[in-house]
């Protein structure tokens, strides 16, 4: 028979032993976690000893964020997912392993991995009774785009160049050097971050002509183990500068002989009134003022649109054949969906795409693009012309053009000619021609029909802007050996509206 005092024993005797049954260690990995941009990883961590953890609390959260926003990355309680509360950039990205939760494991998959995915993560596994964590470091590494250079113009004596790199984490490095390699002064860079978090970065400097005309923009990216190094090399040609000097050689003598002009006609409206009557000739003084300023501000403007037009045509030599004959190779254009990409929304009648928030789960083929939002046309074309239009109006970014029917589809690829691909596109409010390096188109209208015609043969792509009746770029010289096909990025950048393939009216 038990007392009292031997049943109080008992019970504690039982609390005290399922306590210690519901003591468990949360364990993570003992090296930081590097991940690739575009990849999907695990974030290790399981509990010791192997028991279920079906009935507990498994929280993910990052540590050392700002107070002012939310640090949760995956919650699991009460036996399901919770979202309410979530990072936004986290949405639909993050996942535990529900066969593996009755083994004690609480790893964590993370989808899409992206430049505000690095830092510190905490794995945090609650029972009624106890509770331990573990701490996770990510690194993200991410290979952006070669440097790009661009003139920008004249500027403080000397011509302004532009060095220009995107899609890097962590954050790289430009130098501008010299034909000799040695360093030219710059200024501080300018650096931003897309809405994935990878660096975009500037820099800039002012050259003067020499022997050579030869500059290289040089990127260093330095990571855990080893650096990355990257050069763009650029040459100036005489021409360029002499146009860019000559200009405000012609443009001196100009402002000079109006600013004499101007101080002869003062001299003259002083000696006037010391010797006609002020009250008598005030109106006629003040007219003649007028007009002087006015005939001042006439040369000054057109001086000056002179200047702007000869450095726009610089960019935009080539001229524009008759739109409207190329118009006449006009074609059926349609979206093949078994080629987009699954973030890709397409219209019905395949003539509209736009850029969706969720990943649709289609099944994946050989042709279609895994890694960056394009789709293909349905039709491919082997010889002859062609010509289509696509509306881009209301969009922040987009990219045209045709690609070659091997064109890689299952990783991320520069879209210049070596690998198959003739496109412009608009991004960071930039237009620009995938050439190598590229080229910055700089247009006097912004396209809102953007006009794509080819000429196999020949091996010529161009682009016009179809309402302004413009000449955009051409890519000549080429040799298609394969199919090419139209060829449509419609990314998160800008808004959300779609790019439409529209019919083509042919005039007489």
């Amino acid at each position: 028979m038990i007392t009292g005092t031997g049943c109080w024993c008992v019970t504690l005797l039982l609390l005290l032993q399922r306590a210690d049954s519901e003591r468990f260690e949360v364990l993570g990995p003992t090296r930081a976690i590097v991940a690739v941009a575009g990849d999907d990883i695990i974030l290790p961590c399981y509990i010791k000893p192997n028991i279920s953890v079906e009935d507990m609390r498994v929280d993910w959260f990052r540590v050392n964020l700002p107070d002012t926003q939310s640090n949760r990355v995956h919650l699991y309680q009460d036996g399901r997912d919770k979202y309410h509360d979530q990072i936004h950039s986290y949405r639909g990205r993050t996942s535990l392993f529900k066969e593996e939760l009755k083994k004690g494991n609480t790893s964590l998959k993370l989808t899409r991995v992206q430049g505000t995915d690095d830092g510190h993560y905490k794995c945090l596994v609650e029972s009624k009774t106890h509770y331990d964590d573990a701490t996770i470091q990510v690194y993200v590494r991410a290979i952006g785009s070669k440097p790009e250079v661009s003139i920008e113009g004249q500027k403080e004596g000397g011509m302004a160049l532009l060095c220009v790199t995107k899609g890097w984490f962590p954050e790289p490095e430009l130098e501008w050097l010299d034909s000799e390699g040695v360093t030219l002064s710059a200024g501080p860079s300018e650096t931003d971050r897309d809405y994935e978090g990878f660096y975009v970065v500037k820099l800039k400097t002012i050259i003067k002509e020499t022997d050579i005309n030869r500059f290289t923009c040089r990127l260093r990216q330095r990571q855990q183990h080893e650096g990355i190094k990257m050069e763009t090399e650029f040459h100036i040609p005489s021409e360029l500068i002499l146009v860019h000097t000559e200009t405000w050689k012609v443009a001196l003598p100009v402002i000079v002989s109006l600013v004499i002009v101007l101080v002869v006609i003062s001299a003259f409206i002083v000696w006037w009134r010391k010797n006609v009557s002020k009250a008598e000739h005030s109106q006629e003084l003040e007219q003649v003022k007028d007009e002087v300023r006015l005939e001042l501000k006439k040369n000054l403007i057109t001086r000056k649109l002179k200047i702007l037009a000869d450095q726009l045509d610089l960019v935009n030599m080539k001229g524009c054949p008759e739109l409207e004959t190329i118009r006449k190779h006009a074609v059926d254009v349609t979206l093949d969906p078994d080629t987009a990409h699954p973030r890709l929304i397409l219209s019905e009648d395949r003539k509209q795409v736009r850029y969706g928030d969720i990943k649709q789960n289609l099944p994946d083929n050989p042709k279609r693009f895994d890694i960056v939002p394009y789709v293909l046309g349905k039709e491919g074309f082997s010889s002859g012309r062609f010509y289509y239009e696509v509306q881009v109006e209301g969009k922040n970014g987009w990219t045209l053009g045709v690609a070659r029917e091997s064109i890689n589809r299952k990783k991320y690829i520069y879209l210049k000619p070596e690998n198959g691909c003739w496109t412009v596109w608009l991004r960071y409010e930039e237009y620009k021609a995938f050439t190598d390096p590229s080229v910055v188109l700089s247009l006097r209208e912004k396209p809102q029909k953007v006009g794509v015609f080819v000429d196999y043969e020949k091996g010529q792509v161009s682009f016009y802007n179809v309402e302004a009746r413009s000449h955009i770029y051409s890519f000549t010289g080429y040799t298609f050996t394969e199919k090419l096909y139209p060829l449509f990025y419609s990314g998160a950048t800008g808004t959300s509206a779609p790019q439409v393939i529209t019919p083509v009216g042919v005039t007489d």
